[in-house]
């Protein structure tokens, strides 16, 4: 197993374990709805690092630290504006969640600037992901 697939295995580890303790300060958040999304996101997002980092061993992605990094940052980055979303109570960016709920403008902005961002960063990340495994497949013909 290579460094990069290691360390997205403990990428994702960490990430679990702050979604489950995400889970334990839902009910003292500002926005406890938003709170549970950011929990959920922590939990799934570290599932989705583990699965990169045992998947990288079979992958040969275009743009090695292009798709490391950006997988991170996307990951880490959406489950970070939902955190930050629960805690300020900003909707703007998450209207079914957030609903009721006003934060600051530079809160708003912030969250939707990182949320933005951070989503297509692990849209790239997958898209990579997915090349990597298309042309390895097809190398071994």
């Amino acid at each position: 197993m290579t460094r990069t697939a290691q360390h997205l295995l403990f990428h994702g580890m960490l990430l679990f374990l702050l979604g489950l303790l995400g889970g334990v300060v839902v009910q003292y958040l500002h926005n406890p709805r938003m709170g549970l999304a950011a929990h959920l996101a922590g939990v799934q997002n570290g599932l989705a690092l583990l699965a990169f980092g045992l998947v990288w061993q079979y992958t040969d992605p275009p743009l090695l630290q292009v798709t490391y990094w950006t997988s991170l940052f996307g990951l880490y980055g959406i489950w970070l504006a939902l955190l930050l979303a629960a805690i300020w109570g900003t909707s703007r960016s998450t209207p079914i969640a957030g609903a009721g709920f006003t934060g600051a403008p530079w809160q708003e902005m912030a969250v939707t600037l990182l949320l933005t961002s951070a989503s297509v960063a692990i849209i790239v990340a997958t898209g990579l992901m997915l090349l990597g495994l298309f042309t390895k497949l097809n190398s071994r013909q």
